[in-house]
């Protein structure tokens, strides 16, 4: 069995900035090309420092969710404030979340590997809890000995 732990969490709000991914669901190949251009473009055209500036705390988060049938991918912070150009107020519920913790050499590959592992391990081997939708994120925290780290935050409820 996958690590993972199961925690409470408090309902938050991520502000992000978002795109529509195009890509059929299946075409992993496709949707992984427009998240890395996504985010080349958000750290190029300063969308990230934006979103640092109004920013709870240090994290950033890598969000995915279905909106009115749209498979919808954010960069955001943590936050109770907006701003006009903004994409979306993401609400995250108050309720459990299956966590998964790594590090990995950069944000695109921890990203990836979180998501990787937490959709296609741990949700197929879990038996007492189900994602039933709704905003799921990749959580940068930092940086230790020249890796990135963070967790996988994926609000599930009891079966």
């Amino acid at each position: 069995m996958t690590n993972y732990t199961l925690e409470e969490k408090d309902s938050f709000t991520v502000l992000g900035f978002g795109t529509e991914l195009k890509s059929d669901y299946t075409d992993y190949a496709g949707i992984m090309k427009e998240k890395s251009d996504f985010w080349t473009a958000a750290k190029q055209d300063g969308t990230l420092e934006t979103l640092k500036a109004v920013a709870t705390n240090d994290y950033i988060f890598v969000v995915n969710e279905a909106v009115n049938n749209k498979m919808m991918h954010y960069a955001g912070v943590m936050t109770e404030k907006s701003l006009p150009e903004a994409t979306r107020m993401i609400q995250f519920p108050k309720g459990e979340y299956i966590i998964v913790k790594g590090e990995a050499e950069t944000s695109e590959e921890l990203s990836n590997m979180l998501t990787g592992i937490a959709f296609g391990q741990v949700l197929p081997e879990v038996k007492d809890v189900a994602y039933v939708g709704g905003p799921n994120a990749s959580v940068e925290m930092g940086q230790r000995n020249g890796l990135v780290f963070g967790e996988m935050w994926i609000p599930v409820v009891r079966k």
